[in-house]
């Protein structure tokens, strides 16, 4: 989990460093998809397990791949606003509106601790994106878009999961996303040298290796245990955001985040002791 959440963290930074560049959040998609889908079948067929790609409710996975696309489009709009730091902080948001979700539509019973730290962590999501903030409000404002879109992403994901491989699901999605951007790609291109090419390249990489690696982590232990490890997001993003962007993140930012964090592990101990999971 550790070193697929380096990956991915990467892959953010490196998507930041391309949008302040004059490279377009279309053009990351859609090379970023036309690079993960090929790899994706070159690596099932190879295995003959290229059955494990088809889904069996194409029309859901059709709906969830276009929400599923406003969450990286969002969240890379977002960064090239705010600092990486406050992005990542903003993300882990998700959590609270997975959980609300999960009890809108998984019916999952959602009791009072649980309640008091979504209560409490959405307080921390205003304190981060409060005024004393390092960014434009309509940046933090993508951010958490994007979480939100992310959440809808992942509640699907478990809805679907009785009928749907999660190979289905990481290939549709990918798919729908490359899909939608490379049809707006003429609208948003910009012209890319050699070493936006290289870096376009690299972030595919990273973003196929991260998932990798998180897939591996949550088939090889309990989702509780190893989840709370995604929070070292943020010890990469400070490190990204003090040497790239020599920015410190504010006291505000750092208070936010210790109530997301702490709002966010407590409802992981919840849902490990009721056993959601």
């Amino acid at each position: 989990m550790t070193i697929g959440i380096a990956f991915l963290s990467g892959m953010d930074a490196m998507a930041k460093w391309l949008v302040t560049h004059d490279v377009t959040v279309i053009q990351i998609l859609a090379i970023r998809s036309i690079i993960i889908v090929p790899l994706m079948l070159l690596y099932f067929v190879s295995r003959g397990q290229q059955t494990e790609l088809i889904p069996t409710r194409p029309k859901l996975h059709a709906i969830r791949g276009a929400i599923g696309f406003i969450s990286p489009l969002a969240f890379f709009l977002g960064i090239k606003q705010i600092p990486l730091t406050d992005a990542v902080v903003l993300f882990f948001s998700s959590i609270f509106v997975i959980t609300l979700l999960s009890m809108v539509i998984l019916k999952e019973k959602v009791g009072k601790h649980r309640w008091a730290s979504i209560i409490f962590g959405f307080i921390g999501v205003l304190v981060v994106a409060g005024p004393q903030g390092g960014g434009q409000l309509s940046g933090y404002l993508l951010v958490l878009l994007g979480s939100t879109t992310y959440a809808i992403l992942f509640i699907s994901s478990r809805y679907l999961a009785a009928t749907e491989s999660v190979a289905s699901l990481v290939f549709s999605f990918n798919f729908c996303v490359g899909v939608m951007s490379l049809f707006l790609l003429p609208f948003f291109w910009n012209p890319l040298n050699a070493a936006d090419i290289v870096q376009l390249t690299g972030l595919a990489l990273l973003a196929v290796t991260g998932h990798y690696f998180l897939t591996m982590a949550f088939a090889s232990s309990e989702a509780s245990l190893v989840a709370p490890f995604e929070y070292t997001a943020i010890i990469w993003a400070i490190g990204f955001d003090l040497i790239v962007w020599k920015t410190m993140p504010s006291m505000t930012t750092a208070a936010g985040a210790t109530i997301i964090i702490c709002s966010g592990l407590y409802i992981v101990h919840r849902e490990r002791i009721k056993g959601s999971y």
